[in-house]
């Protein structure tokens, strides 16, 4: 919803006032922002890291520092992702992970492997994928307890329905990606999680989601569809949330917008997959095991030049979306209501309504940061 002439009040770290100025119960006062826009703080789905850290090192300090640069750039609320690594690292990152997300640093954690294929792993390290492993998952579970929130399967390999089982019974979503599916086994697996999903005892409605549409899984071709025909099928009857790296680099703007005409901005979560060199210089960077180079802004695998993640805030992806022609309420929505959706927090983040945990991004017309609040506190001000 778009209103003119506005007014959030706060008290504490909530929203106690979010409308019109007219109808303001006191006297707001003069404007203190000016011509700005206000928009919910952002909510990222899939981010690695950031400011020369990566989620996936298990440092407590440098996950940190990503989270807060991330927070100061508009995003309140991240889920750290974590590329594939050997069982005990990964146990160790979720384990750091789990006391970021009790701390309020990060909402939760993404595992993004290691059960992906071999012939879509991407910037994974293929030396390290394994098929899905219930004995495995069930350690990652526990060392994670309630902070995984998602998990990425690729459909096809062997065990993975019953992993889908596992996860949605623990309440962590299925995210189907990294995949060379048929559209037949990607349309089983999104049908076969949102049916678990939908098990689970909870207040708050909860879809699967697709890792980052299009990257890492076959094209659409017109005789043999696969698991992008199958996700925007699942999207458009609002059965699926697809995730859209918006950045300019992973997509082509033609694609952003053919997907938000086609499924509509509901269906849609905006994300970066930034890594470590997110608000830094082009330079050498780490992934996990693997060494990137980040040229023009473009981060590449040093050893295939492989797209390595991104090197764009939240807002900038809302940017460039709305470049791209998708109104910006959409693209909007999609950065935050949407993800919050997906992560079950409706009712807490994701938008601008009373009662609502009070994250408040103060933009210009260009979307140029103002001021950024994260639960009630300006942790970013206007330049003097």
């Amino acid at each position: 919803m778009n209103i003119d002439d506005g007014v959030i009040a706060v008290i504490g770290d909530r929203i106690s006032y979010a409308g019109p100025a007219t109808e303001f119960p006191g006297n707001p006062g003069k404007a203190e922002t000016g011509d700005c826009l206000l928009i919910p703080g952002l909510v990222d789905m899939h981010c690695h890291g950031a400011l020369g850290s990566d989620f996936s090192e298990g440092s407590p300090r440098g996950s940190r520092i990503a989270a807060q640069y991330l927070h100061s750039r508009g995003t309140t609320t991240l889920v750290a992702s974590l590329v594939t690594a050997s069982p005990e690292n990964l146990i160790r990152n979720l384990t750091t992970l789990h006391t970021l997300t009790h701390e309020g640093i990060v909402a939760g954690s993404h595992l993004e492997g290691p059960f992906l294929a071999a012939g879509q792993c991407g910037a994974h390290d293929p030396a390290l994928l394994l098929e899905p492993d219930p004995v495995l998952m069930a350690s990652l579970l526990t060392a994670a307890g309630p902070s995984l929130l998602s998990v990425t399967l690729a459909a096809e390999l062997p065990g993975a329905t019953d992993l889908v089982t596992m996860l949605a019974d623990h309440g962590v979503t299925p995210s189907l990606g990294h995949t060379a599916a048929s559209r037949a086994v990607a349309a089983e697996f999104l049908v076969h999680a949102a049916a678990g999903l939908g098990r689970t005892p909870s207040s708050a409605r909860r879809r699967p989601t697709v890792t980052h549409l299009f990257n890492a899984m076959p094209g659409l071709h017109h005789r043999s569809p696969g698991p992008v025909a199958a996700s925007l099928s699942a999207a458009h009857a609002g059965n699926a949330v697809l995730e859209l790296i918006a950045d300019g680099v992973h997509l082509a703007p033609e694609t952003v917008k053919l997907v938000f005409d086609s499924v509509g901005a509901e269906n849609i979560a905006l994300v970066t997959d930034s890594m470590a060199a997110t608000g830094l210089q082009n330079g050498h960077y780490q992934l996990g095991t693997l060494a990137v180079t980040v040229q023009q802004g473009i981060a590449r695998l040093d050893s295939n030049g492989a797209i390595a993640g991104g090197t764009a805030t939240l807002l900038d992806v809302v940017r460039t979306a709305a470049a791209t022609g998708v109104p910006l309420q959409d693209a909007v929505m999609s950065a935050t209501a949407v993800p919050a959706e997906a992560l079950g927090r409706s009712a807490d983040i994701g938008d601008l309504r009373t009662g609502m945990s009070a994250d408040i991004v103060v933009v210009d017309h260009d979307l140029n940061i103002n001021r950024v609040f994260r639960q009630g506190k300006m942790i970013v001000s206007p330049e003097p």
